[in-house]
């Protein structure tokens, strides 16, 4: 593994971040203190992002994409990730990986509007009484001559209210297995405006301001069988297949706002003086620092790694849990740790270490719960001894 960037990488982090501080950055204040992103800046930074050859990104050349790399791409995502998330997410979008698994046809209908910036895609697998545990999913799916019918409800939805169709994930079948009945998924793509397909207003969250969530409804809503993502009952297949990196892409993001954070901390001790001397002198700061910065490291080359083994065909769910898991609670501690250093300053928000603080508390529950993280890692350390 070589851990020195090529020429092209170095290119694409300097261009990713210029991007980031000139456009993204002079927004932040106004959607943190809104909650709110209007749709004319969306538009606005939306192209900015196309000239750039930020946008769609992380798709293949063939559709349009910028065909980088996993290790490229997590870089580029570091980079988006100091700034705030709904502006990087929405403005510089990203189509979900998942929509390289459509046919022909819906990669027509559904991949290629978002690669042009015509719309978004949105994720619907969580429920009221199933989060983690997917099979525990209530929505269904009955099928009727050449349709399906849907019924039920998701939440914590993403973007739903900008999304231009939703991929659903609903139970359309069971199967008896050794530890009881096991429910069979099915991924659906469901076009906004089907009749029965209602999106309301999700909740109001402390983490990620202007980035919101809502709660979709199926209520006898008709689709036909082209609308199948993958195959029947193999939803799980698709999404296990496909949506693995997305923990690598929230790693790399909480490394972007954890070294933005680090370096606020940084300048501060160096020019805030008590005493008579910097703050970064006395040891009590210095040691923080010190210990942040080794933190950083750690989570960077862990998630360096796994991007690295991705590429190689080597990577395991360990690798990446382990990857998520780290960065994510690194963010938290640097995030509370500069803050400390800044004192009373570092909660206002003339600075961005409060919105910083604020967004790391569910990098530790979306994409799978830390606790989730240490399950799959635990997991592929017993199973070679039999437990």
């Amino acid at each position: 593994m070589d851990f020195g960037l090529t020429e092209e990488q170095t290119m694409i982090v300097e261009t990713t971040r210029a991007f980031v501080e000139t456009e993204l950055y002079p927004h932040e204040l106004a959607v943190e203190r809104s909650g709110h992103l209007p749709l004319e800046l969306i538009r606005e930074l939306q192209q900015k992002a196309m000239a750039a050859g930020l946008y769609a990104a992380n798709m293949p050349v063939e559709v349009g994409g910028a065909g980088l790399d996993t290790l490229s791409w997590l870089l580029y995502e570091k980079e988006l990730g100091r700034a705030n998330y709904a502006l990087h997410w929405t403005c510089v979008a990203r189509p979900s990986n998942i929509l390289l698994a459509g046919n022909e046809e819906q990669r027509e209908r559904y991949l290629m509007p978002c690669i042009r910036g015509e719309t978004w895609d949105c994720l619907a697998m969580t429920e009221p009484g199933a989060g983690s545990d997917l099979r525990g999913m209530k929505a269904s799916a009955r099928p009727d001559g050449d349709d399906w019918i849907l019924n039920g409800t998701k939440h914590f939805i993403s973007h739903a209210d900008l999304a231009g169709f939703a991929i659903v994930f609903v139970a359309t079948g069971e199967e008896d297995t050794p530890r009881g009945p096991k429910k069979k998924i099915t991924a659906f793509f469901v076009d906004k405006g089907t009749p029965g397909f209602t999106v309301r207003d999700g909740y109001r969250n402390v983490s990620h301001r202007g980035y919101t969530n809502a709660v979709l409804e199926f209520d006898e809503c008709r689709v036909n069988k082209r609308q199948i993502l993958g195959e029947v009952h193999k939803g799980f297949e698709v999404a296990n297949s496909w949506l693995g990196a997305t923990r690598l892409q929230v790693a790399s993001t909480c490394l972007g706002r954890a070294e933005r954070a680090l370096g606020h901390a940084l300048s501060y001790a160096a020019e805030r003086r008590q005493f008579g001397q910097q703050i970064g002198k006395f040891q009590g700061i210095s040691f923080k620092l010190a210990d942040m910065a080794m933190e950083l490291k750690a989570a960077e080359l862990l998630t360096r790694e796994a991007a690295w083994k991705y590429d190689q065909g080597t990577v395991t769910e360990a690798d990446m849990s382990m990857a998520k898991l780290k960065a994510t609670e690194v963010l938290a501690m640097i995030a509370d740790e500069a803050i400390q250093i800044h004192g009373g300053m570092g909660l206002m928000d003339e600075l961005p270490l409060e919105r910083i603080w604020r967004d790391a508390r569910v990098e530790r529950i979306w994409e799978g719960t830390s606790e989730i993280q240490r399950h799959i890692i635990s997991r592929e350390l017993l199973r070679p001894l039999g437990a």
